[in-house]
């Protein structure tokens, strides 16, 4: 079993994790890049915190909360300008991306890939 738990994780971690390894997680992940001071971020992560506490389905993917910024490695392999950044992976592969959302509903249709 990885070391990235399945289901809401509340706090930005360090880049614990490598692209290598993100490529590896099988099933889906969500990652979620941002900073904590981030006022967007802040929304963002209240957002997904709603989603994952009003739809059970989600518990099911694996959320990885990277703490983003200059000279980050993941968030520039991935291409992230703008926090938050959510990027849907399903094995490994990106196969949605959200920017800044402002509401539950673009977030709610995104999850829903």
């Amino acid at each position: 079993m990885d070391k990235h738990q399945l289901g809401f994780q509340p706090e930005y971690q360090e880049e614990t994790i490598t692209f290598t390894e993100v490529s590896e997680l099988l099933g889906l992940t969500l990652l979620e890049f941002g900073a904590p001071w981030c006022p967007h971020c802040q929304l963002g992560s209240e957002l997904i915190k709603e989603a994952f506490a009003e739809d059970t389905k989600y518990s099911r993917l694996r959320h990885i909360k990277v703490f983003d910024g200059k000279g980050k490695q993941l968030g520039r392999a991935f291409k992230v300008k703008l926090w938050p950044t959510f990027i849907l992976l399903k094995d490994g592969d990106e196969v949605a991306r959200l920017i800044r959302p402002t509401e539950s509903q673009s977030l709610q249709l995104f999850l829903n890939k």
